[in-house]
């Protein structure tokens, strides 16, 4: 599986809100400025209103509130800044348009919408507030409107190497062996019985993360419940989402007596251990559910 496909393989990245995904930690927007390629991630810091040139703009036909931090990369506005009150309007979106021109169309392709700028901005923000961003050393904030939040809380927008996606605990089992088995065989099973595993030793465990996905050395595959006889580990475990990702995750084979339990379309069917009949492997029934 493709590092995304495996994100959304879990519930609790895959039903993210938009909302949520863009207020993430792990949330990471690609951009560009000119020939250089930006990430635009939540600003830790908004800078006060003093730092900020706040403009009104349109995306489409919607009107947004755009604040721009003062940068380096704005020389002409730099040299103005600590006097912009007292700049006339007019001077002051020219050099927007003339300075800023490589940021605003950035916004205008990140967004997907057409931005106008209108004038300066006289009126605060709508009820959303707004968002800042971080993009390399330019600090931006834009009105958290629903087509902004809408268009960047998507799931290819989450940073996958983020700690916040990396730690994600999973429930997992280990799985020694999956095979078909007569239901009459099923049911006739008692203490002291004894199944015979012969993959017990020839084939590497698979380890069952949160019933969605089967990871063996090596990689990961998405896990079908096909209704067959199941061993498993007795002892539930969890991974990291982090290992799942580097394709880390792997089980060793298990120990003679380990406990170990039946299993079929998710239910624990009966409780044993890791016995031998001869010289095979065997699961030894101890007890049914």
């Amino acid at each position: 599986m493709k590092p995304l496909e495996l994100v959304f393989a879990f519930p609790q990245w895959a039903k993210m809100a938009p909302g949520e995904i863009v207020d993430s930690t792990a949330f990471a927007a690609a951009g560009r400025m000119g020939e250089e390629t930006l990430t635009l991630r939540r600003a830790s810091v908004t800078p006060a209103g003093s730092q900020m040139l706040s403009l009104a703009v349109t995306f489409g036909d919607e009107p947004h509130t755009l604040s721009i931090s003062r940068s380096p990369r704005f020389p002409e506005l730099e040299k103005l800044w600590d006097t912009l009150s007292e700049v006339p309007p007019a001077i002051v979106l020219a050099l927007v348009e003339r300075e800023c021109g490589m940021l605003l169309q950035m916004l205008e392709n990140v967004i997907r919408r057409q931005l106008k700028i209108v004038g300066l901005a006289t009126e605060p923000a709508a009820d959303g507030g707004m968002l800042a961003f971080q993009a390399g050393d330019l600090t931006f904030a834009v009105t958290r409107s629903e087509t902004v939040v809408g268009v960047l809380g998507v799931l290819r927008n989450l940073d996958l190497a983020s700690e916040c996606v990396r730690s994600t605990d999973l429930p997992a089992r280990i799985e020694y062996a999956a095979f078909a088995l007569p239901a009459e065989d099923l049911a006739s099973l008692a203490p002291g019985d004894a199944l015979l595993l012969p993959e017990i030793g020839a084939v590497a465990p698979r380890v069952i993360v949160d019933g969605r996905v089967a990871a063996v050395s090596g990689g990961v595959d998405e896990f079908a419940d096909d209704g067959r006889i199941r061993i498993f580990a007795a002892e539930a475990s969890s991974v990291k989402l982090g290992d799942l990702l580097d394709g880390i995750v792997s089980a060793p084979a298990p120990a003679e007596n380990a406990q170990l339990c039946l299993v079929r379309n998710g239910q624990t069917v009966a409780h044993g251990r890791l016995g031998r009949v001869g010289d095979q492997f065997a699961f030894i029934v101890e007890a049914k559910e």
